[in-house]
């Protein structure tokens, strides 16, 4: 790594492969191609509960580094559908509320 220290390389790479090379974690291309911003995006959530206050560059770059490898496992073995990272994903999956009564009774029409 650079004298730059790992969190501004990270926020200067400009695609998915960067981060990863940045942080040493392998991966496969066809996983990438699919799934390359839901895992930017669930590394994002996952690293919303670390505090870097105080670490050392290395430590960061080896909590960045697991975070990244739990985010990509999670679309490993299920898709961006099933994960649902994005907001439009979730609202897809949740239950929609019945504007419109289910059956209506033949007398009550005219």
């Amino acid at each position: 790594m650079t004298t730059d220290g790992i969190l501004s390389q990270l926020n200067k790479a400009s695609a998915a492969e960067e981060v990863f090379a940045l942080l040493g974690v392998e991966y496969d291309a066809k996983i990438i191609d699919v799934a390359r911003l839901h895992i930017l995006r669930r590394m994002g959530e996952y690293l919303g509960g670390e505090e870097f206050t105080g670490a050392s560059d290395p430590d960061i770059a080896s909590r960045c580094k697991a975070t990244l490898e739990r985010a990509y496992a999670d679309f490993v073995t299920s898709s961006p559908i099933e994960q649902r990272v994005f907001k439009v994903l979730k609202d897809a999956a949740a239950p929609q509320s019945n504007k419109h009564p289910a059956l209506v009774q033949l007398g009550s029409l005219e």
